[in-house]
């Protein structure tokens, strides 16, 4: 059964108004804890659906890393031995890391092999 739109903004409607009624402290079996996980189940089905999202770049996962660890992309280049100019083609999508520089990644940021590898 396909879910219509008109069902996932009810959906998204009755999240709203549940969620201040279910606290870490609810009991599982709780009406309104099931209907929560019940609609949410709904809004995941219908944006796995209609809002695909797709796989992050290495260049999109290395902004993030820099703005979590709070470094500048010189720094960056430091910390994985390539030149600013190197950075800057990894994060427009110019270049991709080598087979090297990768292991560094994974290595100095605490990158996972997945993400660096796209997977």
């Amino acid at each position: 059964m396909e879910i219509t739109k008109e069902q996932y903004e009810y959906a998204l409607n009755r999240i709203e108004e549940l969620l201040p009624l279910v606290t870490d402290d609810t009991p599982a079996n709780d009406k309104n804890a099931v209907e929560l996980t019940l609609v949410s189940d709904v809004v995941e089905t219908y944006e796995k659906i209609h809002y695909p999202m797709g796989k992050p770049t290495i260049g999109e996962l290395l902004e993030l890393y820099l703005e979590n660890l709070g470094i500048t992309k010189k720094e960056l280049a430091n910390k994985i031995g390539v030149s600013p100019s190197r950075v800057s083609d990894y994060l427009s999508g110019r270049a991709e890391p080598t087979l090297k520089v990768a292991r560094v990644l994974c290595t100095n940021l605490g990158m996972t092999p997945a993400e660096v590898l796209g997977l």
